[in-house]
């Protein structure tokens, strides 16, 4: 947990910065968020790795300088620094990340900050719009090892279809879909890092936070798909069971599972498979609109294929270099799927006047394109309005 103690600058410093006070948790927050250590951090602005950790545990302050080049440093205003968290729904659940460890450690932390940011700024436009039910079905498993057999998967993915009155073909649209039912979706990318999403509950409100830089359109459903999975079959999950590398293994196997079964029913998806020759999943796929290799695999599953024929069609994807891009996978054939939950609430907030962009900004105050990004709004839509160039004179 973020410290909370409020540490004032020094007497000397007041000058420059009157009524600032430095929150040592934003500061960790913020470091996380760029994905520094402490002796990173101490390297760019120029003080001992101790001083930045002293900052850290509110047992001393930064000079008026050095805030200056820490705000710089970690491309964060100055109020963020100086302001409280801003209010969230309730207690956090588990975050289904796909990998933890040592190696993970530092891309996991700054996601679960930018996941904070996520919700803070869904709860502020609670405050001004209605946004929809939640309607997520809860499955539980038999086995008292909390574990689901296919069959329960499947089950969980027909009556999830049905509840939401789905029916048996494609669906068009994964992410409009799940917002639709109360599910905020950001859509985040952060550069250089293995991670595709992850989803948690926040109180009572669930939120799937895509954090890929580059994927495709089919990609991204499929992804939103396995959050789904996690969301109504992992809700009460414990984080220590996330810590067992097996455990976890099991679990993001039966997310797969709910996945395939819920974008690619095994009551209407087998009767279309005519042939297992490769170039025939191609028309799957328009249909579909899910990745070639995932239905394969999904053919695997339910028996349509046996190993053989699904090792042949593994390798002839890897002879034509369709394994990291296929065929249709470019923008303009199935482009990913954009949130749009959070960028209309704020539209809808600024648009009817109810906040100034600059108001937005004061009361969520970390980056300003970080905000716009995570309400996936057009670059510069919180940037307000300059001042009319008008001309204040006329003729006599």
């Amino acid at each position: 947990m973020a410290p909370t103690n409020i540490v004032a600058f020094p007497t000397a410093a007041r000058a420059a910065s009157v009524g600032r006070r430095l929150i040592p948790g934003r500061l960790v927050d913020a470091r996380k968020a760029a994905r520094i250590n402490q002796v990173e951090l101490s390297e760019r602005i120029g003080v001992t790795r101790q001083a930045v950790s002293a900052y850290e545990r509110g047992e001393k302050s930064p000079e008026a300088e050095t805030f200056s080049r820490i705000c710089v440093a970690l491309d964060q205003p100055a109020a963020f620094f100086t302001s409280e968290d801003a209010p969230v729904f309730g207690e956090f659940s588990v975050r289904f990340f796909r990998k933890f460890g040592a190696d993970t450690q530092r891309r996991n932390d700054a996601c679960a900050v930018f996941a904070r940011w996520f919700v803070q700024a869904a709860k502020y436009f609670e405050a001004q719009v209605n946004y929809p039910v939640v309607d997520v079905p809860c499955a539980t498993a038999a086995e008292p090892s909390g574990r689901y057999s296919e069959e329960e998967i499947e089950q969980a993915a027909e009556d999830c279809r049905r509840s939401w009155g789905l029916g048996l073909g494609p669906i068009s649209n994964v992410v409009s879909l799940v917002e639709s039912k109360g599910i905020a979706v950001c859509r985040f990318g952060i550069e250089n890092e293995q991670i595709n999403a992850f989803s948690f509950w926040n109180g009572d409100r669930p939120f799937i936070f895509c954090a890929s830089s580059q994927e495709s359109g089919t990609r991204g459903r499929f992804d939103v798909a396995h959050e789904l999975g996690h969301l109504i079959l992992h809700r009460w999950i414990e984080a220590e069971e996330l810590e067992d590398p097996k455990i976890l293994k099991l679990i993001e196997r039966e997310a797969d599972r709910f996945s395939g079964a819920f974008l690619l029913p095994r009551k209407s998806f087998p009767n279309e498979v005519y042939t297992p020759r490769l170039d025939a999943f191609l028309d799957l796929k328009r249909r579909w609109r899910v990745s070639i290799q995932a239905m394969i695999y999904r053919c695997g599953d339910l028996g349509i294929i046996d190993d053989q024929q699904k090792t042949n069609l593994y390798k002839q994807i890897s002879f034509r270099k369709w394994k990291t891009k296929e065929p249709l996978d470019d923008a303009v054939s199935m482009p990913t799927e954009q949130p749009r939950l959070l960028r209309r609430a704020a539209e809808m907030v600024i648009n009817g006047n109810r906040k100034h962009p600059d108001e937005i900004v004061a009361d969520l105050p970390f980056n300003r394109k970080t905000l716009e990004i995570l309400c996936n709004l057009t670059p510069g839509a919180l940037a307000g309005t300059p001042a009319p160039d008008e001309n204040p004179l006329t003729f006599k």
